[in-house]
């Protein structure tokens, strides 16, 4: 029996399945922000949202009967088990907050897609390489802030009128989001040599350190792959000697 549920649980069109249930969820939930929708399917709405709960509480309880305490040892099992009890917990009075988290339940998209994970799994093991590039960004704000805030503070107080202000102006032209025609330009009619200052500072900071990050994340990518891939291969190399003993000892056995 436990067998069978193993199977079942771990067949293609059961996950398939369950990321359909995922999807139309999210759907339903986004439909729920909408009053219009809300006055007319209302009910039927909120049914599909229930239904979906049991579907996901099926699949939990389904998966604890077959692995059981080693369910947990998987972090995307944990994962899921968090996000299907998050769905279970009262959403009125004090938690009516928990409503606006129901949306969370399209996270499970990535632990039903071995692609996400993937995607997912080289992003948290670039973390620890992206720690020296954000701290490398941080010098470069902080030198940056310092000096915009002594060449630029007296004149333009609300943007650069202190480190703090300094810091968030320069994160705005970080991220180029009206840096020119916002901030740059009208401190050039003061200081027509100001574009000294923030051209290299743009280049630095949204194009150098940006490909930085891209190249860090790229190559976790990668190597998470070839770790994975490795590991497939062992597996495949351990069944082989498995096969090649129970030959051996079915030999001596004639």
């Amino acid at each position: 029996m436990i067998e069978k549920i193993r199977n079942l649980i771990e067949s293609s069109r059961f996950q398939n399945a369950i990321m359909a249930v995922i999807v139309l969820n999210a759907i339903v939930i986004g439909m729920e922000t909408s009053p219009a929708l809300m006055d007319r399917f209302g009910p039927v709405l909120i049914g599909l949202d229930q239904i979906a709960i049991v579907i996901f509480v099926i699949e939990i309880l389904l998966k604890l009967l077959v692995y059981r305490l080693s369910f947990f040892k998987n972090g995307w099992n944990v994962f899921d088990f968090v996000i299907v009890a998050v769905a279970l917990m009262p959403t009125g009075g004090a938690l009516s907050v928990l409503r606006a988290l129901r949306i969370l339940r399209a996270l499970r998209l990535v632990s039903a897609m071995p692609k996400m994970r993937k995607v997912v799994q080289g992003l948290f093991a670039a973390i620890p390489s992206m720690g020296t590039v954000i701290l490398l960004l941080g010098l470069v704000f902080y030198i940056a802030a310092v000096m915009a805030t002594k060449l630029f503070g007296s004149e333009f107080p609300q943007w650069f009128g202190s480190i703090g202000a300094s810091l968030y102006s320069l994160f705005q032209i970080m991220t180029l989001e009206s840096w020119s025609m916002g901030i740059v330009r009208p401190i050039m009619e003061v200081h027509p040599w100001a574009w000294a200052f923030f051209v290299p500072f743009v280049l630095v900071t949204s194009f150098v350190v940006l490909n930085l990050f891209i190249a860090i994340i790229v190559n976790a990518m990668h190597e998470e792959a070839d770790e994975e891939q490795t590991a497939q291969r062992d597996e495949i190399l351990e069944e082989i000697r498995g096969l090649r003993k129970e030959m051996t000892e079915l030999k001596a056995r004639l």
